[in-house]
């Protein structure tokens, strides 16, 4: 099927085909036997040992079907001009590694397939979200973009939830939540249309966020509380990059980030 040079929609059925074949993915590991076994690594006074299960097997395989996916869908938008596209997969490749990683984490039948179900419906919004801000002028990339980041900070919320229930011990916690919040950050910053990579507030964002995980790791805080702390701190770093990066003054640039770094982090001490 010819897409239409002007659309900003993609072809229906390459992101059918690609929402269907990392969704197949998931539910193999209800189906197919879940044999595991251990990797260890002894060192001088630390002792390493991390679980591999069909589960974590098959998020990376779904994983990697995302991020090739997405090329081959985004591969005809002639916004593209045969640029590479890497900046329009890595939130996609991020979400399944999340959803898929927190669906293997839930045991009952019926919620499972809730989240499946959940899961289906943020894979199809992130795959048609990426491809809109493909083009900034078009029409819905105010709407596309606005999505985009408001499903960034939802995913690394569940990202450090998921971190707390599945009980990560420090040397996973810490570089898994500072490349989450330094990824995440670096594409929410990357959609203000300039096609300019913010490293150096993406990498601070991230060492940031994976200090305070580190020093809420030995708090006896319920799994969304550190969530809501870790996404508050996300939220507030980021949000004040944007404000300096426009030019706006220190003094008023901070209030915004800091009246939500206060909110989340009320909302969070008083969860329990």
């Amino acid at each position: 099927m010819q897409q239409d040079q002007t659309s900003s929609q993609p072809d229906a059925s390459r992101v059918g085909v690609l929402t269907a074949a990392v969704l197949l993915t998931f539910s193999l590991t209800r189906v197919l036997p879940a044999p595991e076994f251990t990797m260890s690594l002894q060192l001088p006074g630390f002792y390493f040992a991390i679980p591999v299960t069909l589960g974590l097997g098959m998020t990376l395989l779904a994983a990697g079907l995302t991020a090739s996916g997405m090329d081959w869908v985004l591969r005809p938008h002639p916004g593209l001009q045969g640029t590479p596209s890497i900046d329009h997969w890595l939130l996609p490749t991020l979400t399944t590694l999340v959803v898929g990683a927190t669906l293997t984490l839930i045991p009952d039948l019926t919620a499972w397939w809730l989240g499946f179900a959940v899961s289906a419906i943020l894979l199809l919004l992130v795959f048609l979200a990426e491809f809109v801000v493909v083009e900034p002028a078009a029409p819905q990339y105010a709407i596309a973009r606005a999505g985009l980041t408001a499903l960034a900070y939802a995913l690394f919320l569940i990202l450090a939830v998921f971190l707390r229930l599945a009980g990560a011990r420090l040397f996973v916690l810490v570089p898994v939540l500072f490349l989450g919040a330094g990824l995440i950050s670096l594409r929410i910053l990357h959609l203000d249309g300039t096609n300019h990579w913010d490293f150096p507030w993406a990498s601070g964002i991230g060492l940031a966020c994976a200090q305070l995980g580190a020093g809420l790791h030995y708090w006896p805080m319920i799994p969304l509380q550190m969530g809501l702390a870790l996404t508050g701190v996300l939220y507030a770093l980021t949000t004040l990059s944007i404000n300096v990066t426009e030019g706006i003054p220190a003094r008023r640039a901070s209030v915004g980030p800091l009246l939500i770094l206060a909110a989340t982090w009320g909302a969070s001490v008083f969860l329990r």
